[in-house]
């Protein structure tokens, strides 16, 4: 299956080069591109792409607010893509809040070749980019300065009620996949079948209500499951 991508980025060279590098391959297909946000997310309900590519910093409309409309769609919009971010900052506070939106990850710029089309394919197939130790450390750097003090330990009461839903071995899942392991990895510590990791996940997403593994992560630095820099 065909997966289907529109860049969106201020840089006519960069949309060019993303463009030909993605369409080289036999299972990507370009289908359209924009300039800035405003019109990034114009295209994106014309087309209905599979991931949209989106850079963080553009005129306009910024990438972050132009995510939070595609990943929120006004009521009878039926179409959501999965938005991967673009930046060129190892550590930015608009690709954070666009992780909290519900973006699937994000890539440096200047990343090789071979790792933006990784991400595509990675991206599409409902998994977050979150492998990279750039990206942990910039999930933990920032919920570290967000976390409250309300409720006890800095939880607060709601999400308190929220984590005591799952089982200790759904809360060892979540756990695990916050300090960034794979599904293999976290099969590997558990001595679990992988598959059986995949519906540990399953649960753990549905019973937070959360939309994915970048998600999960987010949540479980915020609710000081795990602290950031242990």
């Amino acid at each position: 299956m065909t997966i289907r991508v529109i860049i969106v980025d201020d840089q006519a060279m960069v949309r060019a080069g993303f463009a030909a590098l993605l369409s080289a391959q036999s299972d990507i297909d370009v289908v359209g591109e924009a300039p800035d946000g405003r019109q990034g997310i114009e295209v994106s309900r014309n087309v209905h792409p599979d991931v949209v590519l989106m850079d963080v910093r553009m005129p306009e409309m910024d990438g972050l607010a132009a995510a939070r409309e595609l990943l929120n769609p006004p009521v009878g919009a039926v179409h959501r893509p999965k938005v991967l971010m673009l930046t060129t900052f190892d550590v930015d506070d608009y690709v954070y809040e666009a992780l909290r939106a519900g973006a699937s990850g994000f890539l440096l710029k200047d990343a090789p070749p071979a790792d933006l089309i990784s991400a595509v394919r990675v991206v599409a197939a409902g998994e977050a980019l979150l492998a990279p130790s750039v990206t942990r450390r910039l999930i933990a750097d920032f919920a570290r300065q967000r976390r409250g003090g309300s409720g006890v330990g800095g939880r607060s009461n709601a999400v308190a009620l929220r984590l005591n839903g799952l089982t200790p071995r759904e809360t060892e899942v979540l756990e695990l996949i916050a300090r960034g392991l794979s599904n293999q990895e976290i099969a590997g510590r558990l001595v679990l079948a992988e598959q059986t990791v995949k519906t540990h996940i399953g649960r753990v997403l549905a019973k937070l209500d959360l939309r994915d593994r970048a998600q999960a992560v987010i949540f479980a630095y915020e609710s000081g499951l795990v602290t950031p820099g242990e």
